[in-house]
């Protein structure tokens, strides 16, 4: 029963064996093992490979002769397959040596095709490149003739229709980023030569305005029946006209050729007997040219605002009358020239240029004009001629011979014997007098006019009132700011217009007088003369201030300070040289001032103490002083103390108690807190009402400290006290921290 089952079991691993992968073989082989029958294993495993080999054998026999078959075709078709070979590798060859020069003609029909396509992409490249070029030489060629106008259109041709046309290339780039340069380049040129223009033909003004005189006087001179030579000049003038307009294409306005010609052309004027007109003398083509080119640059607004500026820089210019004017007469034909000349280069811009200069700005001008005209010739002379000093009379006869011409009233110096002097100078009763011509003037000019004595006395206030506040005004203002003014001078400048100031009712009585119209009419027009005089008086005051500290600051300019002087034991120390001086000079400046009002002098001595303290007070804090020795410091105190005992005396009369004295009262708090060395109180009382040292600022004294801790660390003479030293070192320097924390809660 046994062996039944190991037969079978045997049988089984067979099966298993030819349908099993032989990758899982191994655990049915270990069955074998494991049963311990594996000899008899074997022998069924050697019968059933037996059996296999027949089965195999008898397969093999039964296609034997089909493969015997196929093996005998196969080796027939070889035969036909090398004849067949051959024939390809035959055809092969001949097909190659016939296409070979089928393959070199296609070939060079290739390289011919290609070189006809770039041709032909060439003549179109060239066809846009050849313009850019003509044109970029052309433009090159306009730029070489100055020809800068033509030059800026052919530059924006270029710009937008050749250049993108072209394409892509690299000289088309270059040029691209040459365009924006060249407008700038034809920009600035055209600029210098406006430049140019202007320079030139401020210093031909009086050429010009010379011509045109003449000019006008000859057409005066003509009779009416007798017009040949106006006619001539005119033809003349407008044959130059219209030649410059044909060599200018027919552009009215525009240059007559590109190349500048000099700006007055004379030889008409040595060729005929004939006066030239004054635009026959001037070229104007820089104008021309370069509003056209900053018109098409899109800029006319910039050129129009700079032309118009420096023409009014140039209008002050000549209107600014020559300081020796007045000395001769042909100093007065030189200035009139000037003017004229300068209205008529306007009135021709004005009438060429369709809106580079228009009538409003000319009229406004034409109104400067005719201000400092009348300034220069009315009044200027007066200031001149005036020596700025009170009028001496020695007999009664002078005196009533001024007080007739200037209502003076003044009681006590009626009283006063002769010789005596006038409180104001000479410049007063004339100036009186020449406002009452000039009202009589008036009178005499609205004769004709068929008015009312309320409209004729309206018309002489308001033309008296601009006399005094154009003319006048400028008379004064401009002899106040005159450099060689000094401080006398300035004094009686404000006694003089004091004088004026008062007598302006009177001049309201003479215009009523002559008028018949009473005073308190209603609507009648006031007189400005108080505001024309307080004004100037004021500007005179100023000046003075202004000098007088400009005065102080030529003495303290000589201020040598040993910063790092040693202390004097017990020696008197006495002022600087300087300060001495300067005080010396203040003594006698204020003199002078007894004259002036009151409220003046105490402003000004006031202002001249301020000044001394703060520019002490600067040199003191001067960054360039880095040491400062208790020295120093004593010397500064002794100098104070001079200018104290000298706002202490009381230069000018007025002040009460000791006001002049806080002019010095910042420097004096600063100085006491250093030399009695007075911390204790300053750190303790500080921000108190009561403090003693109220105007000392911490930042003040915490820099003018750190001067001294810089001072007491170098500091080596005395090598004997150098505990002393260190004390007083580490003394400053907790002072100095206490002084920053101080700053930095207050600051917080």
């Amino acid at each position: 029963m046994a062996s039944v089952e190991t037969a079978a079991e045997h049988e089984r691993i067979l099966r298993e064996i030819e349908s099993t992968d032989t990758n899982c073989i191994g655990p049915t082989l270990r069955s074998v093992y494991d049963g311990r029958e594996h000899g008899l294993f074997m022998e069924k495993l050697d019968v059933r490979i037996r059996n296999h080999d027949r089965e195999i054998e008898k397969m093999c026999n039964h296609h034997f002769q089909g493969f015997v078959d196929s093996i005998t075709e196969l080796l027939k078709v070889r035969g036909e397959a090398q004849k067949l070979k051959s024939q390809v590798t035959e055809t092969n060859r001949r097909l190659q040596d016939d296409g070979k020069e089928l393959m070199g003609s296609m070939e060079e029909l290739q390289l011919c095709r290609v070189q006809q396509r770039n041709i032909a992409t060439t003549i179109d490249k060239l066809t846009h490149c050849l313009p850019v070029l003509e044109m970029y030489s052309r433009l090159q060629e306009q730029m070489r003739a100055k020809r800068y106008y033509p030059a800026l259109r052919t530059l924006e041709q270029l710009e937008h229709t050749c250049l993108p046309r072209a394409g892509q290339y690299r000289f088309c780039s270059i040029m691209a980023e040459n365009i924006p340069k060249l407008r700038i380049q034809i920009r600035d040129t055209a600029m210098t030569q406006l430049r140019d223009f202007l320079e030139s033909i401020r210093k031909h003004s009086d050429k010009i305005g010379e011509t045109a005189i003449k000019q006008a006087q000859l057409q005066r001179s003509l009779d009416s029946s007798v017009s040949t030579q106006p006619r001539a000049l005119i033809g003349r003038r407008s044959r130059k006209e219209a030649a410059a307009a044909t060599d200018s294409g027919g552009h009215g306005g525009s240059p007559v050729s590109e190349q500048d010609s000099g700006i007055l052309d004379v030889e008409d004027e040595e060729e005929d007997d004939e006066v030239p007109g004054a635009q026959d003398l001037v070229d104007f083509s820089p104008v021309y040219r370069c509003l056209h080119i900053y018109t098409v640059l899109g800029l006319r607004d910039v050129f129009e605002n700079y032309y118009r500026k420096q023409r009014r820089k140039q209008a002050r210019l000549v209107l600014q009358p020559h300081s020796n004017m007045h000395e001769t007469l042909e100093g007065y034909r030189q200035y009139f020239n000037q003017i004229v000349g300068f209205f008529v280069v306007e009135d021709h811009v004005l009438h060429t240029t369709q809106g580079l200069v228009n009538r409003a700005y000319v009229e406004e001008l034409w109104e400067l004009a005719l201000s400092k005209l009348i300034a220069a010739l009315r009044t200027h002379s007066v200031l001149d001629q005036d020596n700025f000093s009170p009028i001496p009379v020695s007999t009664e006869q002078e005196y009533k011979h001024y007080t007739s011409q200037f209502p003076l009233q003044d009681p006590e110096l009626d009283k006063l014997p002769f010789p005596k002097k006038l409180p104001f100078s000479e410049f007063v009763p004339k100036v009186y007098c020449q406002l009452k011509e000039f009202i009589y003037a008036c009178l005499k000019y609205s004769e004709d006019l068929h008015l009312s004595s309320t409209e004729v006395d309206d018309m002489i206030r308001k033309s008296t009132n601009v006399l005094l506040t154009r003319t006048l005004s400028h008379c004064l203002h401009y002899a106040i700011k005159k450099k060689n003014v000094g401080l006398a001078e300035l004094v009686q400048v404000i006694i003089n217009t004091t004088h004026l100031e008062q007598c302006c009712h009177f001049l309201e009585e003479f215009i009523s007088n002559i008028t018949n119209v009473p005073p308190d009419t209603a609507n009648a027009t006031k007189l400005y003369g108080t505001s024309t005089f307080k004004d100037a008086r004021h500007a005179a005051e100023e000046e003075i201030y202004t000098n007088l500290n400009a005065k102080i600051d030529q003495f303290l300019q000589l201020a040598d300070y040993d910063w790092m002087a040693a202390g004097q034991g017990g020696g008197t120390l006495e002022a600087s040289d300087y300060l001495v001086d300067l005080i010396a000079f203040l003594k006698s400046t204020f003199s002078v001032f007894t004259n002036l009002p009151g409220k003046v002098a105490q402003t000004a001595c006031m202002s001249a103490c301020k000044h001394i303290s703060t520019s002490l007070m600067q040199l003191l804090l001067d960054p360039e002083v880095r040491q400062i020795s208790v020295g120093a410091l004593h010397q500064l105190n002794t100098d104070v103390k001079e200018c104290e005992g000298f706002a202490r005396a009381g230069p000018v009369a007025g002040f009460q108690g000791d006001t002049l004295l806080l002019a010095f009262s910042d420097l004096r708090q600063l100085l006491e807190l250093f030399t009695q060395w007075d911390w204790t109180t300053y750190l303790a009382d500080y921000g108190k009402p009561t403090c003693k040292y109220l105007r000392v600022s911490p930042h003040t004294a915490l820099a003018l400290l750190e001067k001294m801790r810089e001072t007491s660390r170098k500091n080596n003479v005395f090598a004997q006290f150098r505990k002393t030293d260190r004390d007083r070192q580490k003394l400053i320097d907790t002072i100095i921290k206490q002084l920053r924390n101080l700053i930095a809660q207050h600051h917080a």
